[in-house]
């Protein structure tokens, strides 16, 4: 409530009341104004005294209050009046056809009015600050850079525009207090500029007609009735400034020669009908001039042909204004101008960073952007996020391109960032590219490398590789070892000459020159050239095999191996190799001859012992007979030594056959019994006794007779030559299955080391001791047949002394296809 309002409320009342109480309200001054007859009347006039004032105070305090609501009231209906005032306003820009653009501060834009005024329909009013979606590029530039102007520095503008789909728009941009505001409506209602041009100035004065001029953003002109200049457009002045001409705003210059100007005068005024003219500035571009009549005198514009662009507006510089352009590009851009606001950027700098177009809005403050991507984890971990945040923002400083370090993003991409000027006033051009996909291969492409190289460096062989010039690219150190070259000479990536003279200094007797007939095939540029190998026999007694590569890149490799060692080594294994091939033609030989020539005196000798036995029997002491019994077993244990060796030979010569029969088991063992008869005879009791145990119901056994008799005549001697005299050896034949068994155990030492051997491979030993006569040939034999036969033959140890053979055969030796 105002200090006038008190006065008026309280009155006159109100000031005497003041001091009265105040009076009242002091004991000594009472005191001296009440008479003393009155004695103790002082507190009474006190208590009167603040009574009075305590009822004063509550009825100006109640007064407020009451004078405060009513100003409440008031007020709420004002803001009521204004709410509704504005709600009139807005309803009526929104029912006029054109739109406005609110921008206060840092707030987000208001867009006032109709969409259809400007926008194709079906746009949502947002779009309109998207100029590129509803302007050419050149109007867009035009438009954006009168904005900033207009936003930065505060200067208005009037302006007209052409849409993309050939409609004119009037732009008016102004400063409202701390707010500034872009009005966009239609320039005339009919679609052809043309038409509405010639109709609104002929329609009107001279004056009307210049109004209408200034408001084109084409070049065009007023001409009096004397057909001299009067007005020229901004546009116009700006054309005739690039084209070099002075002009002034009192003297527009002219654009047309003189010869142009005649004619095109001529045509003027032999018809009032507007008339065109093509015009050729160079590199400003191509026009045509319309030209028709107007209230006293002509007007016209130039137009630009459809292969040239509009008249540039100033500014054109900035970064911002390149448009459309980076839309087309695939590399991430973003533009902002000197205040942070986003101007400008492309689909693939959305993708970049998952951000959504509705978020993106031209004018966001880089630092919203930042926040944003922070907060969704897309920004590099720091542990003071608001310090890079500042020194990143330090590129709106910066008047040279400056590369960033990578960012290391938390989903495990690595992003470059490059920012430059965006132009004299200010701002930052961003360009960012995903490096994660080329690290990677990079990454790759090392580890293979470091595998190769140390691959190379484990090499037995030594490497070297040259490269088109010559020179040496990649070495191992083997490559020094063997050449005798210093490991510093390598290093430098000598040329091939120089390790030629290196070598030529370690080996002067030829190291020289076997580089040099390297370097010939190295350097020999013959498209048809192939790989090439060859050993080298140095001076120094080094066999050197040596492989010159091809590679795909043109470079060349080159290995090379110390052989002499397996070169000696192979030469020593050759001569023993024909040494033993000699060996096995002499035993051939020896076999061949030594077997026949040693059957005839063999038979001969047991001719005459049986002769003896037989015809002189009655003449012989004991003595003699018991010799001529020694003469008859050596001779027939000869005798199948002989056999054995030739069918040890035939074997080996790979023409042993079978000549499988059905054979009777009893009938076999007999024969092997006898044979043994004969080789120990029972002299002196010597001749141990053999047990033959032969199963029952034995099935059809097929198998070669004469093999099988060999091999148990042989397995039945082996374990007499091994029993103590008048020993016994078992002999015992039984069916197993589709196998037919044949057991031999004897009471001899047991099983030696040397017959396992022999059964497993032909060894020819004599055993030591006794009359232990040597397990070769015998048990060489029997393994053989066996094998022969599809069977097996194995040897144990009986307990408590002796051993045992097992020799396992097939039922039909012919089905079992078996062959060594």
């Amino acid at each position: 409530m105002t200090p006038d309002h008190f006065r008026k409320q309280l009155g006159f009342a109100g000031l005497c009341a003041a001091p009265l109480t105040l009076v009242t309200a002091v004991p000594a001054l009472a005191q001296g104004l009440v008479p003393a007859s009155l004695g103790g009347i002082a507190p009474f006039a006190v208590a009167i005294g603040a009574g009075g004032f305590a009822l004063l105070s509550m009825v100006l305090v109640r007064t407020l209050l009451t004078d405060s609501r009513a100003a409440r009231r008031r007020a709420a209906e004002q803001i009521a009046d204004l709410r509704a005032l504005v709600d009139e306003y807005e309803n009526l820009i929104a029912g006029t056809r054109e739109l406005t653009v609110l921008w206060q501060g840092h707030e987000p834009p208001r867009v006032l009015g109709q969409t259809g005024a400007v926008l194709p329909s079906g746009r949502q009013p947002q779009s309109v600050l998207n100029f590129h979606s509803w302007l050419g590029p050149a109007e867009t530039n035009r438009l954006t850079s009168l904005v900033e102007d207009l936003r930065l520095h505060g200067h208005a503008f009037v302006t007209s525009l052409d849409t993309r789909d050939g409609r004119l728009i009037r732009a008016n941009g102004w400063v409202m207090g701390g707010a500034v505001a872009l009005r966009l409506r239609p320039a005339f209602s009919q679609p052809d500029e043309h038409a509405a041009l010639t109709a609104e100035a002929q329609g009107g004065d001279r004056e009307s007609a210049r109004a209408i001029l200034a408001l084109l953003s084409k070049p065009a002109f007023l001409r009096d009735a004397a057909d001299r200049l009067v007005y020229a457009n901004p546009a116009y002045l700006r054309l005739a400034a690039d084209l070099g001409r002075s002009s002034s705003d009192a003297t527009p210059p002219e654009l047309l020669d003189a010869t142009q100007l005649a004619l095109h005068l001529k045509a003027c005024h032999a018809d009032a009908t507007p008339v065109n003219l093509p015009l050729d500035f160079g590199k400003h571009g191509q026009f045509e001039l319309v030209d028709f009549p107007v209230p006293g005198g002509r007007a016209g514009y130039l137009r630009p042909n459809d292969k040239t662009s509009a008249l540039p507006a100033p500014g054109d510089q900035n970064a911002s204004h390149i448009g459309g352009i980076i839309d087309a590009l695939g590399t991430p851009i973003a533009i902002f101008n000197a205040k942070r606001e986003l101007t400008q950027f492309n689909a693939a700098y959305a993708n970049l960073w998952n951000l959504d177009q509705k978020f993106l809005t031209l004018g966001l403050d880089e630092r919203a952007i930042l926040d944003k991507l922070r907060t969704e984890g897309m920004l590099p971990s720091q542990v003071d996020y608001h310090t890079w945040r500042a020194k990143h923002l330090e590129s709106y400083a910066r008047k040279e391109p400056h590369e960033a370090d990578p960012w290391h993003l938390p989903d495990g991409r690595t992003i470059k960032v490059i920012s430059a000027p965006a132009g004299p006033e200010g701002g930052v051009i961003y360009v960012f590219e995903d490096l994660t996909e080329r690290l990677e291969l990079e990454s790759t492409n090392k580890a293979f490398t470091n595998v190769l190289r140390e691959t190379i460096m484990a090499l037995n062989e030594a490497v070297a590789v040259f490269g088109t010039n010559g020179r040496l690219t990649l070495s191992n150190p083997q490559l020094s070892k063997l050449w005798k070259l210093p490991m510093n000479e390598l290093g430098n990536n000598p040329h091939i000459d120089r390790l030629a003279e290196a070598s030529g200094r370690a080996m002067p007797e030829d190291g020289a020159s076997i580089w040099r007939d390297l370097k010939r095939t190295t350097i020999d540029l013959n498209p048809t050239r192939t790989d090439r190998q060859g050993r080298i026999n140095r001076s120094d007694g080094r066999l050197i095999d040596y492989a010159i590569t091809r590679l795909p890149n043109g470079q060349t490799m080159m290995t090379f191996l110390d052989v002499t060692e397996s070169a000696g080594y192979s030469k020593v294994l050759k001569e023993r190799n024909d040494a033993l091939v000699a060996a096995d033609r002499l035993k051939d030989a020896f076999v061949e001859n030594v077997s026949y020539e040693l059957r005839s005196p063999l038979t001969n000798i047991i001719g005459f012992a049986d002769l003896l036995a037989g015809t002189e029997g009655g003449s012989l002491n004991e003595r003699q007979r018991e010799y001529i019994d020694y003469i008859r077993a050596s001779s027939v244990t000869l005798g199948v030594l002989i056999d054995n060796i030739l069918d040890l030979a035939s074997v080996d010569a790979g023409i042993a056959e079978l000549n499988p029969e059905p054979l009777d088991v009893a009938a076999l063992v007999d024969k092997a019994r006898a044979g043994m008869s004969a080789s120990f005879p029972e002299v002196s009791g010597e001749a141990p006794r053999v047990v033959v145990d032969i199963a029952p119901d034995l099935p059809v056994f097929i198998a070669d007779g004469t093999r099988l008799v060999q091999v148990l005549y042989n397995l039945l001697s082996n374990a007499a030559r091994f029993s103590p005299p008048g020993g016994e050896i078992r002999l015992s034949v039984s069916q197993r299955g589709d196998r037919m068994l044949f057991v031999i155990e004897d009471e001899g030492p047991g099983l030696t080391d040397e017959m396992k051997s022999a059964i497993l491979t032909r060894l020819d030993n004599p055993a030591s001791g006794g009359r232990q006569r040597g397990a070769g040939l015998g048990l060489s034999i029997v393994r053989t047949f066996v094998n022969l036969h599809g069977g097996t033959i194995s040897a144990e140890r009986r307990e408590p002394k002796g051993s045992r053979i097992i020799v396992n055969l097939p039922l039909d030796s012919a089905l079992a296809g078996v062959a060594e």
